[in-house]
């Protein structure tokens, strides 16, 4: 079902200039940030709506950390912990993201009525991703991952050749680029430096490939090397460097700190708007 909230969220990824707010939802034990507070279903289910009332377009639950040196989930496991979750969200009218590589999670998901899948590796984990998005009318978040960090990588190149695969397994199954999200992979296989450049290099991606790009760098670790901040202490370098992404085209900011980017992106536009 396409509700009225995902046609409006789908016009925002069409890139008519304005920005969508992906609330985070970690049904998890031991995701880096905030593991385990959110594991009981009515205890997610809670967070979610706290962060549409603060002003989130669209929600992206997780039931597998991905995280160095995360513990995997079995498939089963996942979507258990994912079910009552997406069902009642879902139900209540949001837009939900579900945050997986594996196609048995992404399907049982789209049935109940997810609007998009968001694949950390691409839809090249598990080879029945793509033909499973291809079959419904979601759209995917393509990330950029790998398996070992090389300080020597010339990233750009490493993009081109990551995402040159996951667009030809897309096409291969039948999924439109119309449905087609890229993310840069902030944080995944690489160096803090890589990092760094992987959000300076933000534009250059949306313009290469001519699609929208979800940007992820909520709390995370390069704060902590560049700043010296714990990870509840990141919200500065996380508002400035997702400030800097969307003037460089990005299309979704994908936060933990739903209410204060709300503000944010509403402040640049009343200053936008005067010129």
């Amino acid at each position: 079902m396409i509700t009225a909230r995902m046609k409006e969220n789908r016009m925002k990824l069409a890139g008519n200039g304005l920005v969508a707010v992906m609330g985070i939802v970690n049904v998890t034990p031991d995701s880096f940030s905030d593991g385990g507070r959110f594991l009981r279903p009515e205890a997610a289910v809670a967070h979610g709506r706290a962060l549409l009332a603060d002003g989130a377009d669209l929600l992206d639950v997780g039931a597998e950390s991905t995280r160095p040196g995360f513990e995997p989930v079995p498939a089963e496991e996942e979507w258990a912990r994912l079910s009552p979750v997406v069902g009642t969200l879902v139900a209540e009218g949001a837009v939900v993201s579900v945050d997986t590589t594996k196609a048995f999670v992404a399907r049982r998901a789209l049935e109940v009525g997810a609007g998009l899948i968001n694949d950390v590796w691409g839809l090249q984990a598990d080879p029945e991703m793509a033909f499973v998005v291809a079959d419904s009318d979601a759209v995917a978040v393509l990330m950029h991952n790998r398996h070992e960090v090389d300080a020597a990588l010339d990233l750009r190149a490493d993009w081109r050749r990551f995402f040159d695969r996951s667009l030809e397994l897309a096409e291969r199954a039948g999924l439109v680029r119309e449905r087609i999200v890229l993310d840069p992979g902030v944080g995944f296989g690489k160096t803090q430096a890589q990092n760094v450049e992987a959000v300076a290099r933000l534009g250059e991606l949306r313009s290469e490939y001519e699609l929208p790009v979800l940007l992820g760098v909520s709390r995370k670790s390069m704060f902590g090397h560049f700043l010296g901040r714990a990870a509840s202490e990141r919200l500065a370098g996380t508002l400035a460097t997702n400030l800097y992404g969307v003037e460089q085209g990005a299309a979704i900011l994908r936060v933990h700190d739903v209410r204060e980017h709300v503000d944010a992106l509403k402040i640049r536009q009343i200053l936008k708007d005067i010129r």
